[in-house]
């Protein structure tokens, strides 16, 4: 099993998804649980299709961390 970083961001009217270690991979949502089910499908079509076409699987390299900023 391998875990690819996603990155969420709150849209004006909706959410939106990027796996950086995947180029090109993104989704959409309408709320943060769809986005979050919608990305699950996005990474899995799209290593289908590298899979099909015979290409290598990218290894996810991307780490998420937070900060902690007292202001």
């Amino acid at each position: 099993m391998k875990q690819y970083a996603v990155i969420y961001e709150k849209g004006q009217t909706n959410w939106g998804a990027i796996v950086p270690d995947l180029p090109g991979c993104v989704s959409i949502g309408d709320s943060f649980e769809e986005v979050q089910e919608n990305v699950k499908e996005a990474i899995a079509l799209y290593l289908e299709v590298l899979e099909e076409r015979g290409e290598k699987i990218p290894e996810p390299l991307t780490k998420v961390g937070l900060v902690d900023i007292f202001a």
